[in-house]
């Protein structure tokens, strides 16, 4: 099994799927451990454009934990068999743990068009949500 997290720099779950830095994918054991994480580039452009849902997919990434992602770009992901937990945050790893543990669903809160930042084209209508933390049982 492999785990792809949008993060920044500091391992931190990026609050923007789109404008990540790059993606850690982690390879996940039959016991539910992290064997190995490596980076993978984030693409040009919005998320729901790129190629990153396939590039993940033939890479073996089926999981994709996120915190804002616009539904344009959970459908590419889906599309590409990897299912999108939403409303993720914090360190990447971390948060990779408790997935494996069962603690983490998704909060089907994903991110939408919010004018202070950027619009990309996309006629959203929806206002964007940050900060939001994935559910612990």
């Amino acid at each position: 099994m492999k785990i792809a997290v949008p993060v920044t720099k500091e391992n931190q779950i990026d609050g923007h799927f789109g404008h990540c830095d790059s993606y850690s994918v982690f390879t996940i054991t039959n016991k539910k451990e992290i064997s190995d994480i490596k980076s993978v580039d984030s693409s040009e452009g919005c998320g729901c454009k790129s190629d990153i849902g396939s590039l993940l997919a033939s890479d073996g990434v089926t999981v994709m934990l996120a915190a804002g992602i616009r539904g344009g770009a959970v459908n590419v992901l889906n599309n590409n068999g990897i299912e999108v937990i939403r409303g993720c945050a914090g360190d990447a790893t971390e948060m990779v743990k408790l997935y494996l543990s069962g603690m983490v669903e998704d909060k089907g809160s994903s991110c939408h068009k919010h004018n202070e930042h950027h619009d990309h084209g996309h006629n959203h209508e929806h206002g964007h949500e940050h900060g939001h933390n994935c559910s612990h049982n």
